[in-house]
Protein backbone atom coordinates (compact mmCIF):
# COMPACT_ATOMS: atom_id res chain seq x y z
CA UNK A 1 0.00 0.00 0.00
CA UNK A 2 1.38 3.35 -0.90
CA UNK A 3 2.09 5.82 1.93
CA UNK A 4 -0.41 8.68 1.96
CA UNK A 5 1.28 11.45 0.39
CA UNK A 6 1.00 13.81 3.24
CA UNK A 7 2.78 11.63 5.35
CA UNK A 8 5.93 11.15 2.77
CA UNK A 9 5.52 15.47 2.42
CA UNK A 10 5.47 15.76 6.63
CA UNK A 11 8.46 13.23 6.66
CA UNK A 12 10.41 15.32 4.49
CA UNK A 13 9.00 18.50 5.80
CA UNK A 14 10.29 17.22 9.42
CA UNK A 15 13.91 16.21 7.76
CA UNK A 16 14.12 20.28 6.52
CA UNK A 17 13.61 21.59 9.69
CA UNK A 18 14.75 19.43 12.21
CA UNK A 19 18.10 18.88 10.53
CA UNK A 20 21.34 19.96 12.00
CA UNK A 21 23.09 22.89 9.86
CA UNK A 22 25.92 20.69 8.96
CA UNK A 23 23.67 18.44 7.03
CA UNK A 24 20.92 20.61 5.79
CA UNK A 25 24.31 22.69 3.91
CA UNK A 26 25.12 19.46 2.36
CA UNK A 27 21.53 18.83 1.54
CA UNK A 28 19.72 22.18 0.56
CA UNK A 29 17.42 20.88 -2.12
CA UNK A 30 15.38 19.25 1.15
CA UNK A 31 14.54 23.11 1.97
CA UNK A 32 11.63 22.78 -0.84
CA UNK A 33 9.65 20.24 1.06
CA UNK A 34 9.34 22.73 4.21
CA UNK A 35 7.03 24.98 3.05
CA UNK A 36 2.79 24.99 2.28
CA UNK A 37 0.77 22.59 0.55
CA UNK A 38 0.70 22.87 -3.11
CA UNK A 39 -2.37 25.27 -4.46
CA UNK A 40 -4.70 23.15 -6.71
CA UNK A 41 -5.36 26.34 -7.98
CA UNK A 42 -5.10 26.54 -12.41
CA UNK A 43 -2.64 29.40 -12.23
CA UNK A 44 -0.33 27.11 -9.67
CA UNK A 45 -0.81 23.99 -12.46
CA UNK A 46 2.94 22.30 -13.41
CA UNK A 47 2.44 21.74 -17.36
CA UNK A 48 4.72 18.31 -17.82
CA UNK A 49 6.29 16.44 -21.25
CA UNK A 50 8.06 13.22 -20.85
CA UNK A 51 10.28 12.72 -23.63
CA UNK A 52 11.39 8.89 -23.48
CA UNK A 53 9.25 6.46 -22.71
CA UNK A 54 11.56 3.09 -22.48
CA UNK A 55 11.75 1.17 -18.90
CA UNK A 56 13.05 4.17 -16.99
CA UNK A 57 10.81 6.75 -18.48
CA UNK A 58 7.66 4.63 -17.62
CA UNK A 59 8.75 3.98 -14.60
CA UNK A 60 9.20 8.01 -13.96
CA UNK A 61 5.95 8.41 -15.45
CA UNK A 62 4.36 5.93 -13.14
CA UNK A 63 5.86 8.13 -9.78
CA UNK A 64 4.41 11.18 -11.28
CA UNK A 65 0.97 9.41 -11.92
CA UNK A 66 0.83 8.89 -8.76
CA UNK A 67 1.25 12.25 -7.81
CA UNK A 68 -0.11 14.60 -10.48
CA UNK A 69 -3.33 15.23 -8.77
CA UNK A 70 -2.02 15.80 -5.10
CA UNK A 71 1.11 18.02 -6.58
CA UNK A 72 -1.31 20.03 -9.34
CA UNK A 73 0.65 18.18 -12.47
CA UNK A 74 -0.63 18.11 -15.86
CA UNK A 75 1.04 15.36 -17.79
CA UNK A 76 0.08 17.07 -21.03
CA UNK A 77 2.74 15.03 -23.58
CA UNK A 78 4.27 12.17 -24.54
CA UNK A 79 6.93 11.25 -27.02
CA UNK A 80 9.09 8.44 -28.19
CA UNK A 81 10.33 7.94 -31.08
CA UNK A 82 9.98 3.92 -30.77
CA UNK A 83 6.63 3.74 -31.56
CA UNK A 84 5.88 0.32 -29.20
CA UNK A 85 6.90 2.48 -25.83
CA UNK A 86 4.78 5.25 -26.44
CA UNK A 87 2.05 3.37 -27.01
CA UNK A 88 2.52 1.16 -23.70
CA UNK A 89 2.75 4.96 -22.10
CA UNK A 90 0.09 6.18 -23.69
CA UNK A 91 -2.02 3.12 -23.15
CA UNK A 92 -0.84 3.69 -19.49
CA UNK A 93 -1.90 7.27 -19.13
CA UNK A 94 -5.26 6.15 -20.45
CA UNK A 95 -5.93 3.48 -18.15
CA UNK A 96 -5.31 6.34 -15.29
CA UNK A 97 -7.96 8.58 -16.92
CA UNK A 98 -5.72 11.05 -18.94
CA UNK A 99 -5.05 11.09 -22.48
CA UNK A 100 -1.87 13.04 -23.52
CA UNK A 101 -0.79 14.08 -26.60
CA UNK A 102 1.74 11.91 -28.51
CA UNK A 103 4.60 12.89 -30.81
CA UNK A 104 7.60 11.11 -32.20
CA UNK A 105 9.65 14.04 -32.51
CA UNK A 106 10.87 16.04 -29.43
CA UNK A 107 11.39 18.81 -31.65
CA UNK A 108 7.38 19.19 -32.76
CA UNK A 109 6.81 18.87 -29.28
CA UNK A 110 8.42 21.40 -27.41
CA UNK A 111 7.40 23.75 -30.50
CA UNK A 112 3.38 23.00 -30.17
CA UNK A 113 2.96 22.48 -26.91
CA UNK A 114 2.42 25.34 -23.80
CA UNK A 115 4.92 23.21 -20.57
CA UNK A 116 6.57 24.61 -18.03
CA UNK A 117 9.01 21.55 -18.03
CA UNK A 118 9.93 18.30 -19.72
CA UNK A 119 11.49 15.03 -18.06
CA UNK A 120 14.04 13.41 -20.39
CA UNK A 121 14.61 9.84 -20.12
CA UNK A 122 16.03 8.63 -23.32
CA UNK A 123 19.48 6.92 -23.94
CA UNK A 124 22.59 8.96 -22.75
CA UNK A 125 24.10 9.75 -25.80
CA UNK A 126 20.61 11.64 -26.86
CA UNK A 127 20.81 13.75 -23.21
CA UNK A 128 22.56 16.62 -24.32
CA UNK A 129 21.64 17.74 -28.00
CA UNK A 130 17.96 17.22 -26.63
CA UNK A 131 17.78 18.81 -23.04
CA UNK A 132 19.80 21.88 -24.63
CA UNK A 133 17.20 22.37 -26.68
CA UNK A 134 14.63 22.72 -24.26
CA UNK A 135 16.52 24.63 -21.64
CA UNK A 136 16.88 27.10 -24.92
CA UNK A 137 13.31 26.71 -25.73
CA UNK A 138 12.75 28.28 -22.01
CA UNK A 139 11.52 25.11 -20.49
CA UNK A 140 12.72 23.78 -17.28
CA UNK A 141 14.39 19.99 -17.93
CA UNK A 142 14.48 16.93 -15.35
CA UNK A 143 17.26 14.16 -16.85
CA UNK A 144 17.59 11.16 -16.00
CA UNK A 145 21.77 10.60 -14.72
CA UNK A 146 24.13 10.46 -16.12
CA UNK A 147 24.03 13.70 -18.07
CA UNK A 148 25.52 13.23 -21.01
CA UNK A 149 27.96 11.05 -23.09
CA UNK A 150 30.77 12.93 -23.00
CA UNK A 151 33.05 15.64 -21.15
CA UNK A 152 32.29 18.28 -23.32
CA UNK A 153 28.41 17.58 -23.22
CA UNK A 154 27.85 17.60 -19.49
CA UNK A 155 29.67 21.07 -20.15
CA UNK A 156 27.39 22.38 -22.71
CA UNK A 157 24.56 21.45 -20.45
CA UNK A 158 25.73 23.04 -17.44
CA UNK A 159 26.45 26.15 -19.73
CA UNK A 160 23.02 26.46 -21.32
CA UNK A 161 21.29 25.92 -17.67
CA UNK A 162 23.43 29.27 -16.24
CA UNK A 163 22.85 31.08 -19.56
CA UNK A 164 19.00 30.47 -19.48
CA UNK A 165 18.41 30.25 -15.54
CA UNK A 166 15.91 27.66 -16.24
CA UNK A 167 16.33 24.61 -13.88
CA UNK A 168 18.41 21.21 -13.89
CA UNK A 169 17.61 18.56 -12.15
CA UNK A 170 19.37 15.41 -12.80
CA UNK A 171 17.70 11.75 -11.59
CA UNK A 172 19.83 11.07 -8.66
CA UNK A 173 17.32 9.50 -6.67
CA UNK A 174 19.23 8.46 -3.68
CA UNK A 175 19.37 12.27 -2.60
CA UNK A 176 15.64 11.95 -1.71
CA UNK A 177 15.51 8.87 -0.38
CA UNK A 178 14.31 8.78 3.64
CA UNK A 179 17.12 6.25 4.91
CA UNK A 180 20.41 7.97 2.54
CA UNK A 181 18.53 11.88 4.26
CA UNK A 182 18.50 10.06 7.95
CA UNK A 183 21.97 8.11 7.15
CA UNK A 184 23.31 11.23 5.82
CA UNK A 185 22.54 13.20 8.77
CA UNK A 186 24.31 10.82 10.94
CA UNK A 187 27.55 11.23 9.03
CA UNK A 188 27.72 15.10 8.52
CA UNK A 189 26.94 15.11 12.00
CA UNK A 190 29.78 13.40 12.85
CA UNK A 191 28.18 10.05 14.15
CA UNK A 192 30.72 7.87 12.11
CA UNK A 193 33.93 10.22 12.94
CA UNK A 194 36.65 10.83 10.07
CA UNK A 195 35.97 9.25 6.86
CA UNK A 196 38.58 7.06 5.78
CA UNK A 197 36.80 5.03 2.62
CA UNK A 198 33.59 5.03 1.07
CA UNK A 199 33.05 1.07 -0.51
CA UNK A 200 30.92 0.71 -3.19
CA UNK A 201 29.90 -1.76 -5.35
CA UNK A 202 27.15 -2.93 -7.85
CA UNK A 203 26.93 -7.14 -8.94
CA UNK A 204 24.27 -8.79 -11.49
CA UNK A 205 24.06 -11.79 -13.12
CA UNK A 206 22.72 -11.27 -16.74
CA UNK A 207 24.22 -9.84 -20.15
CA UNK A 208 22.23 -7.02 -19.80
CA UNK A 209 20.58 -7.44 -23.43
CA UNK A 210 16.50 -6.88 -23.77
CA UNK A 211 14.76 -8.99 -26.31
CA UNK A 212 14.43 -7.34 -29.88
CA UNK A 213 11.35 -6.95 -31.56
CA UNK A 214 10.73 -10.11 -33.70
CA UNK A 215 14.36 -10.26 -32.99
CA UNK A 216 15.19 -7.97 -36.05
CA UNK A 217 18.74 -7.14 -35.15
CA UNK A 218 18.35 -3.46 -36.77
CA UNK A 219 16.81 -2.50 -33.43
CA UNK A 220 19.89 -3.75 -31.64
CA UNK A 221 21.51 -0.36 -30.55
CA UNK A 222 18.28 1.28 -30.36
CA UNK A 223 17.22 -1.32 -28.20
CA UNK A 224 20.52 -2.08 -26.15
CA UNK A 225 22.13 1.01 -26.08
CA UNK A 226 23.66 0.48 -22.83
CA UNK A 227 26.01 -2.11 -24.30
CA UNK A 228 27.47 0.50 -27.09
CA UNK A 229 30.79 2.46 -26.26
CA UNK A 230 29.40 4.75 -28.98
CA UNK A 231 26.25 5.19 -27.32
CA UNK A 232 26.97 4.41 -23.22
CA UNK A 233 29.92 4.15 -21.11
CA UNK A 234 28.09 0.54 -19.66
CA UNK A 235 28.34 0.25 -15.92
CA UNK A 236 30.01 3.66 -15.38
CA UNK A 237 27.76 5.21 -16.36
CA UNK A 238 24.45 3.40 -15.74
CA UNK A 239 24.86 1.82 -12.13
CA UNK A 240 28.27 3.87 -10.84
CA UNK A 241 27.49 7.16 -11.41
CA UNK A 242 24.14 6.75 -8.91
CA UNK A 243 27.07 5.64 -6.54
CA UNK A 244 29.63 8.02 -6.69
CA UNK A 245 27.00 10.99 -6.49
CA UNK A 246 26.74 9.62 -3.07
CA UNK A 247 30.14 9.31 -2.04
CA UNK A 248 30.19 13.03 -3.17
CA UNK A 249 27.47 14.07 -0.79
CA UNK A 250 28.84 11.88 2.20
CA UNK A 251 32.47 13.51 1.80
CA UNK A 252 30.82 16.85 0.53
CA UNK A 253 33.61 17.16 -1.47
CA UNK A 254 34.52 15.98 -5.39
CA UNK A 255 37.48 14.11 -6.19
CA UNK A 256 40.54 15.19 -7.55
CA UNK A 257 41.81 11.95 -9.48
CA UNK A 258 40.85 8.35 -10.97
CA UNK A 259 42.12 4.98 -11.43
CA UNK A 260 40.32 2.69 -13.00
CA UNK A 261 40.67 -0.66 -15.17
CA UNK A 262 37.91 -2.63 -16.84
CA UNK A 263 37.40 -5.57 -19.31
CA UNK A 264 34.89 -7.95 -21.09
CA UNK A 265 35.44 -10.70 -19.24
CA UNK A 266 32.28 -12.74 -19.60
CA UNK A 267 30.00 -11.73 -22.33
CA UNK A 268 32.04 -12.01 -25.22
CA UNK A 269 28.78 -11.13 -27.52
CA UNK A 270 29.45 -8.26 -29.68
CA UNK A 271 29.40 -5.56 -27.06
CA UNK A 272 31.88 -2.75 -26.44
CA UNK A 273 32.00 -1.65 -22.94
CA UNK A 274 33.40 -3.59 -19.94
CA UNK A 275 31.57 -6.42 -17.75
CA UNK A 276 33.49 -6.13 -15.28
CA UNK A 277 35.13 -2.66 -13.78
CA UNK A 278 37.55 -1.68 -10.58
CA UNK A 279 37.74 2.06 -9.51
CA UNK A 280 39.21 4.01 -7.38
CA UNK A 281 38.81 7.95 -6.29
CA UNK A 282 41.17 10.41 -4.59
CA UNK A 283 39.51 12.72 -2.79
CA UNK A 284 40.98 16.61 -1.12
CA UNK A 285 40.85 14.94 2.04
CA UNK A 286 42.94 11.94 1.48
CA UNK A 287 39.64 9.86 1.84
CA UNK A 288 39.36 7.26 -1.00
CA UNK A 289 36.29 5.82 -3.11
CA UNK A 290 36.85 2.12 -4.04
CA UNK A 291 34.11 0.33 -6.10
CA UNK A 292 33.79 -2.14 -8.34
CA UNK A 293 30.99 -4.09 -10.79
CA UNK A 294 30.56 -6.62 -12.52
CA UNK A 295 27.48 -8.63 -14.09
CA UNK A 296 28.29 -12.18 -14.17
CA UNK A 297 27.96 -12.56 -10.37
CA UNK A 298 24.96 -11.53 -7.90
CA UNK A 299 26.14 -12.31 -4.55
CA UNK A 300 27.20 -9.33 -3.00
CA UNK A 301 24.48 -7.28 -4.90
CA UNK A 302 25.36 -3.66 -4.38
CA UNK A 303 25.74 -1.35 -1.48
CA UNK A 304 27.24 1.88 -0.67
CA UNK A 305 29.72 1.26 2.39
CA UNK A 306 30.59 4.48 4.72
CA UNK A 307 33.77 4.02 6.97
CA UNK A 308 34.80 6.25 9.13
CA UNK A 309 36.62 5.81 12.70
CA UNK A 310 33.75 5.83 15.11
CA UNK A 311 31.18 3.93 12.69
CA UNK A 312 30.16 2.66 9.77
CA UNK A 313 26.79 3.12 7.26
CA UNK A 314 25.37 0.54 4.94
CA UNK A 315 22.80 2.43 2.75
CA UNK A 316 21.04 -0.55 1.12
CA UNK A 317 20.75 -2.41 3.94
CA UNK A 318 19.55 0.30 5.94
CA UNK A 319 22.22 -0.20 8.78
CA UNK A 320 24.89 2.17 10.90
CA UNK A 321 27.80 0.25 13.02
CA UNK A 322 29.24 1.64 16.20
CA UNK A 323 32.63 1.01 16.45
CA UNK A 324 32.52 0.12 19.92
CA UNK A 325 29.30 -2.39 19.92
CA UNK A 326 27.82 -3.21 23.09
CA UNK A 327 29.63 -7.21 24.26
CA UNK A 328 27.43 -9.62 23.05
CA UNK A 329 25.45 -11.67 26.30
CA UNK A 330 28.21 -13.89 27.89
CA UNK A 331 30.84 -11.52 27.24
CA UNK A 332 30.67 -8.93 29.67
CA UNK A 333 31.06 -12.39 32.12
CA UNK A 334 33.93 -13.48 30.41
CA UNK A 335 35.51 -9.94 30.92
CA UNK A 336 34.67 -9.77 34.24
CA UNK A 337 36.06 -12.81 35.17
CA UNK A 338 39.87 -12.09 33.10
CA UNK A 339 39.97 -8.89 35.40
CA UNK A 340 39.73 -10.51 38.50
CA UNK A 341 42.12 -13.48 37.34
CA UNK A 342 40.24 -16.33 37.41
CA UNK A 343 42.30 -17.75 34.47
CA UNK A 344 45.45 -16.58 34.87
CA UNK A 345 47.06 -19.53 35.65
CA UNK A 346 45.88 -21.25 31.90
CA UNK A 347 48.28 -21.45 29.67
CA UNK A 348 47.03 -20.86 26.03
CA UNK A 349 48.54 -22.42 23.24
CA UNK A 350 48.38 -20.80 19.84
CA UNK A 351 49.63 -18.40 16.88
CA UNK A 352 50.78 -15.33 17.66
CA UNK A 353 48.64 -13.99 14.91
CA UNK A 354 44.89 -13.82 15.08
CA UNK A 355 43.02 -13.31 11.38
CA UNK A 356 40.93 -10.20 12.00
CA UNK A 357 38.19 -11.29 10.42
CA UNK A 358 35.02 -9.38 9.81
CA UNK A 359 32.75 -8.06 12.77
CA UNK A 360 30.07 -10.30 13.62
CA UNK A 361 27.92 -6.81 15.26
CA UNK A 362 24.49 -6.49 13.16
CA UNK A 363 24.15 -3.33 13.75
CA UNK A 364 20.95 -0.94 14.10
CA UNK A 365 18.60 0.58 11.62
CA UNK A 366 19.60 3.56 10.23
CA UNK A 367 16.10 4.88 9.90
CA UNK A 368 12.77 3.14 11.41
CA UNK A 369 10.90 3.90 8.37
CA UNK A 370 10.31 2.22 5.47
CA UNK A 371 9.66 5.06 2.89
CA UNK A 372 11.04 3.81 0.02
CA UNK A 373 9.70 6.43 -2.36
CA UNK A 374 12.69 8.60 -3.35
CA UNK A 375 11.40 8.54 -7.00
CA UNK A 376 8.23 10.15 -6.36
CA UNK A 377 9.86 12.59 -3.64
CA UNK A 378 12.63 13.45 -6.55
CA UNK A 379 9.53 14.57 -8.95
CA UNK A 380 7.56 16.16 -6.40
CA UNK A 381 10.85 18.40 -5.57
CA UNK A 382 11.14 19.12 -9.72
CA UNK A 383 7.62 20.64 -9.43
CA UNK A 384 8.17 22.14 -6.36
CA UNK A 385 11.71 23.85 -7.96
CA UNK A 386 9.41 24.95 -11.35
CA UNK A 387 7.26 26.87 -8.53
CA UNK A 388 9.82 28.16 -6.85
CA UNK A 389 11.94 29.26 -10.32
CA UNK A 390 15.15 27.47 -8.93
CA UNK A 391 16.98 24.70 -7.51
CA UNK A 392 19.91 24.81 -5.14
CA UNK A 393 23.20 25.35 -7.04
CA UNK A 394 24.69 22.56 -5.09
CA UNK A 395 22.36 19.90 -6.43
CA UNK A 396 23.12 20.90 -9.78
CA UNK A 397 26.49 21.00 -9.35
CA UNK A 398 27.11 17.24 -7.30
CA UNK A 399 25.32 15.76 -10.62
CA UNK A 400 28.05 18.03 -12.60
CA UNK A 401 30.76 16.61 -11.17
CA UNK A 402 29.65 13.23 -10.71
CA UNK A 403 28.88 13.03 -14.59
CA UNK A 404 32.24 14.44 -15.32
CA UNK A 405 34.23 12.13 -12.98
CA UNK A 406 32.21 8.95 -14.39
CA UNK A 407 33.56 9.90 -17.98
CA UNK A 408 36.98 10.80 -16.27
CA UNK A 409 37.08 6.91 -14.91
CA UNK A 410 36.28 5.78 -18.49
CA UNK A 411 38.83 7.70 -19.66
CA UNK A 412 41.56 6.30 -17.27
CA UNK A 413 40.16 2.74 -18.36
CA UNK A 414 41.15 3.35 -21.67
CA UNK A 415 44.11 5.04 -21.16
CA UNK A 416 45.50 3.14 -18.53
CA UNK A 417 46.84 6.38 -16.64
CA UNK A 418 45.35 8.30 -13.73
CA UNK A 419 43.31 10.85 -14.66
CA UNK A 420 42.56 14.42 -13.16
CA UNK A 421 39.97 16.82 -14.29
CA UNK A 422 41.25 19.78 -17.02
CA UNK A 423 41.07 23.12 -15.61
CA UNK A 424 38.44 24.16 -18.49
CA UNK A 425 35.77 21.26 -17.54
CA UNK A 426 36.14 23.15 -13.47
CA UNK A 427 32.78 24.92 -12.33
Amino acid sequence: MDTPINSRREFLKNMAIGGSAAFLAATPWLKVFAGDTVSKGAGDRVRIAFIGTGSRGQELLRNMILVMKEDNIDICALCDNYQPHLNTAFEFCNKNGFSPKTYNDYRKLIEREKLDGVVIATPLFEHAHITIDCLNSGLNVFCEKAMARTVEDVKRMYDTHIKTNKILQIGHQRTFNPIYLEGMQRIHNGDIGKIGQIRAYWHRNNDWRRPLPNNDKSFDKQINWRLYKECSAGLLTELMSHQLQVATWALDQFPVSVMASGSIVYWKDGRTVPDNIAVIYNFPNEAKFLYDSMISNKKYGLEEQVLGDKGTVEFEMNRYYTETPPPAPGIGQLVNNIEHGIFDNIGVAGTSWVPETADQYKGERISPKDLYEDTKFELQAYAAFIRKGKAPDKMVKEAYYGSVWTLLAEKSIDTGQMVTLPEEFKI
